[in-house]
């Protein structure tokens, strides 16, 4: 059996949720999605409701669609992530700009994003890489001073704080991801958040097709009544995924406790090894280590990856960086541009990370890459 790098914990109280939803009157959007957005808000230290959607990247395409990304603009955001941080902008219209990480965390770099913003830059959309929150002030303030508006990719870090401040409320606008592997699920699912209540307001419309009832008029005219107002899509999360983020969320902050506990494991572990990059956290941050992203620097990833895979450990890769995709290699990015991404993406390798991880699994990745380097 196959240890995975990533995986849901899922326990009875779950399923009796679910359960619930599905002997009820509601399967779509009702009540347990305004208890999931409200509790999500409540995570996020926002005082909004957050919109839910059905996914991490739905919910980057409705921030992107309420931040008014058009044809025109600029998107200034990493290439170590997955490639929707760049193709939901581009669904916009909008042209992609990659700027360098800093060596350290593998996050948006401030000041290689101050080398290439520009008088189109729109937004800057940073990800918390692993879990570990960006550097918002520093990016904000990059951002704002270019009259653009940043924007945070959590999909790896919802519950994480900065100098105590929660990930949803550093940045002019948040997106989480729900999906099995990261830090709490909805099977599939996302969020957007924001201290805006006018970015939010547009991102509930985005996501809920471009259209409104509103009481006045359906009074007016009926209460069949609704109006077109803006182009949108159908992202609406069902009331059957909402309730199952709600019960994950009463266990979420044992969750962070756990995969803090696992990352502190793994470095004892692993410290000392002149071969090996360390995962970095920075003073004042407290990530919700959503990966533990491993670095080996003598050239022999791919050796490694194979040895533990043998070894019946799946771990991963995260991430082929997204500038040498064929789609952005087409489009005129050429690999050299960031190269403390492209340094860091090819070291890199993610190590089983969970909640319900055990010690003794921990042990055994570490005892398995300890021999793989005595070798």
């Amino acid at each position: 059996m196959v240890l995975p790098y990533g995986r849901q914990s899922i326990d009875e109280s779950d399923v009796e949720a679910v359960a619930q939803v599905l002997r009820s009157d509601w399967l779509t959007t009702g009540p347990a999605v305004e208890t999931f957005e409200a509790d999500v808000a409540r995570i996020a230290g926002v005082t909004d409701p957050a919109v839910s959607v059905t996914s991490g990247t739905a919910a980057l395409h409705t921030a992107y669609a309420a931040l008014q990304v058009q044809p025109g603009d600029q998107v200034i955001t990493t290439p170590l992530t997955f490639f929707a941080t760049a193709t939901c902008a581009m669904w916009q219209g909008a042209e992609i700009v990659f700027a360098d990480v800093s060596p350290d965390t593998g996050n948006l770099d401030p000041e290689s994003v101050a080398e290439r913003i520009t008088e189109r830059t729109k937004v800057v959309a940073g990800v918390d890489y692993a879990g570990h929150p960006i550097d918002a002030p520093a990016l904000k303030k990059v951002a704002h001073d270019h009259g653009a508006l940043l924007l945070e990719d959590a999909a790896h870090s919802i519950a994480g704080l900065l100098d105590g401040v929660p990930v949803g409320s550093l940045a002019d606008i948040t997106t989480f991801s729900f999906f099995p592997t990261k830090n709490l699920t909805t099977g599939e699912g996302g969020a957007v958040v924001s201290p805006n209540s006018d970015l939010l307001e547009r991102a509930r419309m985005f996501k809920g097709i471009g259209y409104e009832r509103k009481p006045e008029l359906m009074q007016e005219h009926g209460g069949w009544y609704y109006e077109v107002t803006s182009l949108g899509l159908n992202y609406r999360l069902p009331d059957v995924l909402a309730v199952l983020g709600s019960s994950q969320i009463k266990r979420l902050e044992r969750f962070k406790t756990r995969r803090q506990e696992i990352t502190d494991r793994y470095n004892e572990g692993l410290a000392g090894i002149e071969e090996l990059i360390l995962p970095a956290h920075r003073e004042g941050a407290s990530p919700m280590w959503h990966l533990y992203p491993l670095r080996i620097q003598d050239g022999r990833r791919r050796e490694l990856f194979d040895h533990l895979r043998a070894g019946g450990i799946g771990v991963q890769v995260n991430y082929i960086p997204v500038h040498h995709q064929p789609l952005f290699v087409e489009l005129g990015h050429r690999k050299g541009s960031c190269p403390v991404a492209e340094t860091y993406a090819e070291q890199e390798i993610s190590l089983p990370m969970f909640p319900d991880l055990t010690d003794a699994e921990v042990d055994q990745v570490i005892e398995l890459i300890r021999d793989f380097l005595k070798a």
